[in-house]
This record gives structure tokens, C-alpha cells and sequence, in this order.
């Protein structure tokens, strides 16, 4: 005999319920086990009574869930798997059974998403061994972000080279002349700007942010206001034979200040100064000439220099 009050098919649901939420601190796998298990003994319980399930546990409804979970399991798998192989190709190729393993992922799943990945030509998979290039490694970084991977945790699993090669990469695509880590001094001050790309008439002041977490609109102020500085410096600095900017020998140079980050922020503007995604560098270097007047810049005139001055 039941208790009275007692709805047995609402325990069965409940308590499913209650196992999936449990589970949600477990590995994958155990989690998608906890959630099929608990799908399934819904369905038993409305088959067992023989009666349609009350209102908000209907079959449609409970279809639907398991549509959109297993969406969400998938969803943390890739993220997963990304994570990992940014983890374990951080220093070259990475064995296939080490991001297996580091990833937490039955094999199948394992293997539809990595060849997923390799259609993308995001890596390439040899049997034992995934691999990796630089550009890749960004796409992957952004991708595993946007699969709801914490930023300082990606950001921690990229070199700083690479952040800065594929920028100087993008500038040379778009023909600009590139100098990388450029040092000068100023005003009795040393000044240091991460990338410098020269295409007649414009001089691009890059300064490359792989941040680890979100930024405020006052830190934000601050990183721009710094890279203003650094730009106008350059500006001034110049006619200088140390200096050795291909923009020397122009009559005239507009020097355009860029903060570069490693994903799309709230920002893409601040007071004027472009605040650019690393993969989207390119098409901004493309709209440039168009945009540039709209953005914060100086101007520099060359005239009175001979070519032979650099």
C-alpha cells in the first residue's frame, strides 16, 4: 500500500532529477551515464502506470530535454577535447591517446570530434600523433572560449610568441612592413612597442594584450591611454637612425595606435583607439585606409629628409 498523498511516478522523477544535478561536478562521462539513466527511468515510470504523465513531465517534453542536453554534452566535450589539445601541443606534437585521456571522453565521442576538428583544418590527425600550427592554435583558443572555457585557463596554454607571430603574420598578408618588439628611447624614457606594421601612409602601433580574464572600462582607459603614449612618442621620436622605420623615407606618416587582444571584448572602440580580436586583425588592416580618419592618430611630416638619411 501507498502512503497516502504519495505520488510515485513524481519520486521517480524527482529523484532522477536530483541524480543528473549531482553528477553535474563529475567527469563527462559519468555525467552523460547519471543523465541516460535518469532519461530512462522516466520513461519507465510513464510506461509502468499505464497513465499520461502530469502536465510538465510529458514524453514530448522530456524529448526535448534530452535533445538539447545531449546539445549540451556535446558542447562540453569539444570544449574539452580543445582544451586538451591546446594543453598537450603546447611544445610540438601531442600524442592521441594523451589527449584522449586528458580530455575525460569515451572513445567514439572522442574520435567523431576530433575528425570534426580535422575537417575544419583545425589539426592534423596521424594515427598517433595530433599536430598543431600556430594560427590553429588561436582558432582552437578562441573556439574552446566560445564552448565556455574560462579565458585564464586558454590563455595560460598559449606562448606569448605565438600570440605575437600570427599578428606579425597578418600585418605582412596585408603588406605591411613589419618590426616586431620595437625599442626606442624618448625623453629621457625607454619605450617598447610590441609591433609596428608600415604601409604607405600608415604606421600601426600594436600593442598585444593576451589578457587572462575579463577587463574593466578604468583598466581598459588605462591600456589605451599607455599605448597613446607609446605612439605618440614613436611620432616624435622620429627621423631616428636607430630607429630604422621603413616609414622614415615617406613625406608624410599617420601613426595609428591598436590595442590587440586574444578574443572579442565589450570594447571594439576606446576614445578612438581600435580595440582588435587577434583573427580579425586582417580585415581590419584591410577597412583601415577607409576607417583611419575616423580613429585616434598622428601625424608626422617627413619632408625636409632625404631619402639617404635611412
Amino acid at each position: 500500500m501507498s502512503r497516502r498523498g504519495y505520488d510515485s511516478r513524481k519520486h521517480v522523477v524527482l529523484k532522477s532529477r536530483r541524480l543528473v544535478v549531482r553528477k553535474r561536478s563529475a567527469s563527462l562521462i559519468e555525467w552523460t551515464t547519471a543523465f541516460r539513466k535518469a532519461l530512462q527511468s522516466q520513461m519507465t515510470a510513464c510506461v509502468t502506470y499505464g497513465s499520461r504523465p502530469k502536465k510538465g513531465i510529458g514524453i514530448s517534453r522530456q524529448i526535448r530535454m534530452s535533445s538539447l542536453l545531449c546539445l549540451g554534452i556535446n558542447m562540453i566535450a569539444e570544449r574539452n577535447l580543445l582544451v586538451s589539445i591546446l594543453k598537450l601541443t603546447k611544445d610540438g606534437p601531442g600524442l592521441t591517446k594523451d589527449v584522449k585521456m586528458d580530455a575525460h571522453l569515451p572513445s567514439d565521442l572522442f574520435v567523431k570530434l576530433l575528425e570534426k576538428l580535422q575537417n575544419e583544418d583545425l589539426v592534423e590527425w596521424k594515427d598517433a600523433f595530433i599536430e598543431v600550427g600556430v594560427e590553429n592554435r588561436l582558432k582552437l583558443a578562441a573556439k574552446a572560449i566560445s564552448r565556455g572555457a574560462d579565458i585564464e585557463s586558454v590563455s595560460n596554454l598559449l606562448q606569448w610568441q605565438e600570440f605575437e607571430s600570427i599578428s606579425a603574420a597578418a600585418f605582412e598578408k596585408c603588406n605591411f612592413a613589419v618590426r616586431q618588439n620595437l625599442r626606442f628611447k624618448h625623453a629621457a624614457r625607454r619605450w617598447e612597442i610590441d609591433i609596428v606594421g608600415c604601409k604607405k601612409p600608415l604606421a600601426v602601433c600594436v600593442d598585444c594584450k593576451s589578457w587572462h580574464h575579463s577587463i574593466s572600462p578604468s583598466a581598459m582607459k588605462r591600456v589605451v591611454k599607455s599605448q597613446v603614449e607609446r605612439t605618440r612618442a614613436l611620432s616624435d621620436a622620429l627621423p631616428s637612425l636607430k630607429i630604422g622605420l621603413d616609414c622614415c623615407v615617406w613625406s608624410r606618416v599617420k601613426f595609428v595606435p591598436v590595442v590587440l587582444v586574444l578574443v572579442p571584448s565589450a570594447f571594439k572602440f576606446f576614445d578612438d583607439v581600435p580595440v582588435v580580436p587577434v583573427l580579425q586583425l586582417s580585415d581590419f588592416l584591410i577597412n583601415l585606409p577607409l576607417e583611419v580618419e575616423n580613429l585616434e592618430y598622428f601625424t608626422k611630416e617627413f619632408s625636409h629628409l632625404r631619402h639617404d638619411f635611412y
